[in-house]
């Protein structure tokens, strides 16, 4: 693979917030095994995969490290927790910089179809009962995805809304101590209840969700194209695009590896 496709996709800025959060080679306790030549081809084949949307065994040759071998040490760092933690090493140095907007966080969902009937997948009622699963986002108010979470297609959004709010990770902020609250929670009715709107008030978020029957999505439409578009980044990310992994947690960490890279250009632009 050539040094400037390799350089793209993982430039030295990334690869030095990566290169903290591996984990160190174990040997297996059988013995045998070798550790990866160099991890940076590996997790470097791992955005290749995310990015292209290529099946692990048409990986490239050009980037030195087998199919089979790229696979399994993303599963490792899978279950490492590797892709939250980058995404919130990189949030933190965003918010450092006073670069999030926490005045308010913007909810949204969408579905995709999936290949394969594993875990966290359904029938989506908008794409004839075919198998799906579904994204939900959490960003805040410019659209960058602060906390994520994957559900079967046939699931209602609101279900979503409650852990979302708690998966909002404790990020640096440019003084004082680290940040999860954001002053407002906008979403469309889909996600309205009485239930809701107390929980958030409880933790002192003021909720703007639209009523049924009441109140226009439509209303919310300056706020909620951000969260629109952060999808439409998300899904630009062509693994994301139809789902491939039987597990859902490999499909749930191609998402927080998006979702890390996509706050990852904010940072490089504010570098440049």
């Amino acid at each position: 693979m050539s040094g400037g496709l390799s350089k793209r996709l993982v430039p030295d800025e990334l690869w030095a917030l990566v290169a903290p959060l591996l984990p160190a080679f174990a040997a297996r306790p059988q013995g045998g095994g070798t550790a990866p030549r160099d991890e940076r081809d590996v997790f470097t084949a791992v955005v290749y995969v995310l990015t292209s949307g290529c099946a692990w065994r048409h990986l490239p040759e050009g980037f030195g490290v087998s199919p089979a071998t790229a696979h399994r040490r993303f599963a490792i760092w899978t279950e490492a927790g590797v892709w939250r933690r980058l995404h919130q090493a990189v949030l933190d140095q965003l918010g450092v910089r006073g670069e999030l907007d926490w005045t308010s966080v913007i909810v949204d969902a969408a579905a995709g179809p999936s290949e394969k009937r594993g875990s966290l997948t359904g029938r989506n009622p908008v794409d004839r009962g075919k198998p799906g699963s579904k994204l939900h986002v959490l960003s805040d108010a410019q659209g960058l995805p602060l906390a994520l979470g994957v559900s079967g297609a046939n699931a209602h959004n609101s279900q979503a809304l409650l852990p979302l709010v708690l998966g909002i990770p404790p990020i640096r902020s440019r003084r004082g101590p680290r940040r999860r609250r954001p002053g407002r929670l906008r979403a469309d009715k889909a996600y309205y209840s009485a239930a809701h709107l107390r929980w958030l008030r409880d933790r002192g978020i003021v909720p703007r969700i639209a009523r049924p029957g009441i109140e226009s999505g439509e209303r919310l439409g300056r706020h909620r194209w951000k969260i629109e578009r952060s999808l439409a980044w998300l899904f630009g990310y062509r693994r994301l695009t139809v789902r491939y992994e039987r597990k859902d947690t490999h499909f749930l960490a191609f998402l927080g590896l998006a979702a890390a890279l996509t706050c990852y250009k904010k940072l490089a632009k504010l570098t440049t």
